[in-house]
């Protein structure tokens, strides 16, 4: 069986820097970590700390060639993709396995779409709380990364990743169903995501106010239309689903865009209500939350910009 050995991972936000921790534990300098020379200096400087831990990874700039790695995985921000895939062009092959972890539904296409990579895996980070301030990651939950062929086939691909997790210690599901699984998260970022960065509200807010995990629901309820047409199909059971995930939630922990919001960055709008109000548009589902959303977090974005 196809074993991995090395690992290139770009993106150390909190979700890179979270998993990142445990592929450094298990692979030590197997994983190398892309990023510009500014950002590696930065990084040597401050180091990362991941609940309370000091790592130094292996970084690599861009342009240094090196032997293709065994898998490369995406944890940057969307509006970054592109950038990234340029970025790690050195590391992939014609036989590396390719994990994308960003939120939303088109980062395997745009991968595709720019790769000549038949390798490519769909997967969706569930569950991890983990938030990022300055040089600090904190987490009480992992999560799981769940993942599989687009086709849900048990590959030789999917093996290896499975291998690879079980070695590290991050934990994982290898998906029945990676289409229904990808348009649940969406479902949930949507939802939770946006009102979130609109309330500037930590998951507490959703866990003990009935009308603000309301309006989570009825935004989430657009992405259930869309996915009926589309065949990812989703129910009222999937919107239902999510309830007790929420209430099991650090209560102080923060959606990665309200993370965004306080820290005065872009936020992923575009991905989310921007993707609901184009798939909309295609085939004739009422988007109205999602378009106020969409209004709302761009006046926001313009009024950090303002000052």
């Amino acid at each position: 069986m196809k074993k991995i050995e090395t690992v290139s991972l770009i993106g150390l936000g909190a979700v890179g820097s979270a998993y990142g921790s445990k592929l450094h534990d298990g692979l030590k300098d197997s994983l190398q970590v892309v990023a510009s020379k500014e950002r590696i200096q930065r990084y040597e400087n401050t180091g990362i700390v991941v609940n309370g831990q000091d790592y130094h990874f292996q970084y690599i700039t861009p342009e240094i060639k090196r032997e293709p790695a065994d898998l490369v995985i995406f944890a940057v921000k969307n509006a970054d993709l592109a950038q990234a895939i340029q970025d790690v062009q050195h590391h992939i092959g014609p036989d590396t396995i390719i994990l994308s972890l960003l939120n939303g539904i088109s980062s395997e296409g745009e991968i595709e779409s720019v790769c000549e990579n038949q390798h490519i895996l769909y997967s969706v980070c569930v569950k991890i709380d983990a938030v990022r301030q300055q040089n600090e990651t904190n987490f009480s939950s992992l999560g799981w990364i769940e993942y599989g062929e687009k086709d849900n086939s048990k590959s030789e691909n999917v093996l290896a990743v499975q291998e690879l997790f079980e070695r590290v210690g991050i934990p994982y599901k290898i998906s029945e169903d990676i289409l229904h699984s990808m348009w649940w998260k969406f479902m949930v970022n949507v939802g939770i995501n946006q009102t979130s960065a609109v309330l500037k509200a930590p998951y507490k807010v959703f866990q003990s106010v009935p009308s603000a995990y309301k309006w989570a629901e009825s935004t989430m309820r657009e992405v259930v239309a869309l996915s009926q047409k589309i065949g990812a199909n989703l129910t009222e059971e999937d919107v239902a689903s999510f309830r007790p995930i929420l209430h099991n939630m650090s209560p102080n922990g923060k959606t990665s865009m309200l993370q965004d919001v306080e820290a005065g960055r872009k936020t992923e709008v575009e991905y989310l209500a921007g993707t609901v109000i184009k798939l909309g548009g295609e085939y004739g589902v009422p988007t109205a939350i999602n378009e106020q959303l969409y209004r709302i977090i761009h006046i926001m974005e313009d009024m950090t910009t303002q000052h």
